[in-house]
């Protein structure tokens, strides 16, 4: 993981790009629609939308999650559904990444997210935050926004994982360490979930990147979805009948 870290930082440079692929963070910003269930309309009448799932995910996160570069079929959302199946989950991943949010365009637009679907999620996978330690936000305030947003699928009673992200050592020592610990601390605050860092499995790999070198190959994500599916699945088998 150390070696990781130092790459990771040496590459820093580079993952300033990510913010240049998102929408500005003020500006209204679309949600991503599942692939496969939008529905088809001819004329008048609209055709019947497929079967629900059994078990209803939310991704909500960044371009990490949005599948930036990707194919449809390709991004974190649909490689995770597909292997959750593959496990025999009856389950649908809608993807709610937004390319560019840092943690206050995340919270800003939750709430829309939530009341928009056909029904209460019965998992919400967070991973937001890289955007704010790029742009060298106060580590505080994306502590309080990711905070915010526990706190808001909380209270609608909707389970929460959180997926971390790792601050490169060249942000300096204090930076680093406050944002390291937002993750874990939020964790054992709220008792939740956590997978440390998203990008574990693909930081010192530049075969499993994009050309920009900051984006997740179709291989990349199928690193990313091979380590972090289980614990999905840990999750959703910890669940109440």
């Amino acid at each position: 993981m150390l070696k990781n870290l130092i790459v990771y930082g040496f590459t820093l440079a580079f993952l300033q790009l990510l913010i240049a692929c998102g929408p500005a963070p003020d500006k209204p910003q679309a949600v991503q629609e599942d692939v496969g269930t939008a529905s088809v309309e001819t004329g008048s009448e609209q055709a019947a939308p497929a079967q629900e799932a059994e078990t209803l995910i939310v991704a909500f996160g960044d371009s990490l999650y949005a599948g930036y570069g990707l194919e449809p079929n390709e991004g974190f959302a649909p490689d995770l559904q597909a292997a959750l199946k593959a496990d025999g989950k009856d389950v649908r991943v809608h993807n709610a990444g937004v390319s560019g949010d840092t943690t206050a365009a995340g919270l800003r637009r939750m709430d829309f997210v939530l009341d928009s679907l056909s029904r209460t999620p019965d998992l919400v996978i967070l991973g937001l935050g890289g955007n704010d330690m790029l742009r060298g936000l106060k580590p505080s305030e994306t502590r309080a926004n990711l905070e915010a947003m526990i706190v808001k699928l909380k209270d609608r009673n909707i389970p929460v994982m959180l997926t971390g992200m790792l601050a490169p050592p060249n942000l300096g020592a204090e930076f680093t360490k406050e944002f390291n610990i937002i993750y874990p601390a939020l964790a054992k605050k709220y008792d939740i979930t956590l997978y440390p860092f998203f990008m574990d499995g693909v930081v010192g790999k530049p075969d499993l990147f994009l050309g920009d070198g900051i984006h997740p190959t179709a291989d990349g994500i199928d690193v990313i979805v091979g380590k972090i599916a289980p614990q999905v699945a840990a999750v959703l088998d910890d669940q109440p009948a």
